[in-house]
């Protein structure tokens, strides 16, 4: 009996401990599904709103062509139906404003409504009824192939344009701009990945010399939308094509790995401001939701295009941003600023806006990294196979 009490004793410690893993893991899966239904039910409460075009694009980036609504449409057919235009009567000239007559955004940035319809599954052969008749996504699309000129590839708003091309075409393929000249999608993402490289040559050599941050002030990458996360995203997709990947590999390979860096150094910049300017807390937070959130959806959307698997080192970056994201979310929570965004219109729109749009993007990138049962709907992305 006395020589098999320390086996006794050992299986009842060894229980315990993989009782407490377990208890670990389960609570850990438990948060993470919390967090990814929180975000979830934000965005699509928030973005629902048949008036705001723009809301509904950012509803489409969580749920796809799934996504509907308040008044039961299909999101995208709201879209195209209520508020696309044309240029001129009885002509296929169809286009999107920036913004309604009241203000409303429609497509602030050129071509995301094309780009959104695409991300979201819909075939380009997809028809939606209109006041002017029956319309293809092709010809949405085509609208962006005709206004297409290079020097667009370099400025900071044309990354909605580039995956709206991304997405459309294939390796090889050519299509005619407005003056009739013959453009090659091939050139045309050679030039965008030149483009991202040179935005992040600061942070690269940051990170080559082992800085703890470099500096977010507007230069760079930090001069495009949403810190550039949308122009990575357009680049990086392109290489979904294996014939890509193999031809950007270790560029590709590289500019990742700024993303990856980018991570810890903006966080101790936002927790520094958050610390030593307590008048800009709700701007600081503001922009942590927008940054964490976009860099978790931009690492699941860049895994998933190029196949990429995270080293362990790599996944523990990916699995910090995720903390810090939920960390930014209770902060949120604590101070009321996630309590409603037409509350927070009243005093700033522009914030309220961002607010619904950032909630939708951060909650698609905790989903693309949840392993809890969050019930989340994942665009059907066009992804050739690999």
């Amino acid at each position: 009996m006395h020589e098999r009490a320390p086996a006794a004793d050992f299986a009842r410690r060894a229980l315990c401990r993989f009782l407490g893993c377990l208890i670990a893991l389960l609570a850990t899966s438990a948060s993470a599904a919390s967090l990814a239904e929180e975000l979830a039910g934000r965005c699509r409460a928030w973005a629902a709103d048949p008036h705001n075009p723009w809301a509904l694009a950012h509803g489409m980036a969580l749920d796809g062509r799934a996504f509907r609504a308040k008044d039961g449409r299909p999101a995208a057919d709201v879209v195209v139906s209520d508020f696309l235009r044309v240029r001129q009567k009885d002509t296929r000239d169809f286009f999107f404003e920036p913004f309604t007559a009241e203000g409303t955004p429609v497509e602030p940035h050129p071509a995301l409504q094309a780009k959104t319809l695409l991300a979201s599954g819909i075939p380009l052969s997809q028809r939606f009824t209109t006041p002017f008749g029956p319309v293809t996504l092709r010809e949405v699309v085509a609208r962006v192939k005709r206004e297409f000129q290079m020097e667009q590839v370099a400025s900071p708003e044309s990354a909605w344009r580039l995956d709206a091309l991304s997405l459309s075409s294939r390796p090889g393929d050519t299509f005619r701009d407005a003056r009739g000249r013959a453009v090659s999608i091939h050139t045309v993402m050679d030039t965008a990945l030149a483009t991202l490289e040179a935005a992040h040559a600061e942070l690269a050599a940051g990170m080559k010399a082992g800085r703890a941050q470099v500096p977010k002030q507007g230069q760079g990458i930090y001069s495009h939308p949403c810190g550039g996360l949308h122009y990575f995203q357009a680049v990086a997709g392109w290489a979904r094509h294996p014939s890509v990947r193999a031809r950007w590999r270790e560029r590709l390979e590289t500019q990742r790995d700024v993303l990856l860096y980018r991570l810890d150094s903006e966080a101790r910049q936002y927790e520094t401001a958050w610390a030593t300017a307590p008048e800009h807390r709700e701007a600081v937070l503001a922009q942590m939701l927008k940054f964490h959130g976009h860099l978790l959806e931009t690492l699941g959307r860049f895994r998933d295009d190029t196949g990429w698997r995270p080293t362990p080192l790599q996944q523990q970056t990916v699995d910090r941003a995720r903390r810090y994201l939920e960390n930014t979310v209770r902060r949120m929570d604590e101070t009321g600023l996630l309590s409603a965004p037409s509350s927070v219109a009243t005093r700033n729109r522009q914030l309220a806006l961002d607010l619904v749009g950032d909630t939708c993007h951060a909650a698609r990138g905790e989903a693309l990294w949840s392993q809890g049962p969050a019930r989340v709907t994942p665009p059907a992305s066009p992804s050739p196979p690999r």
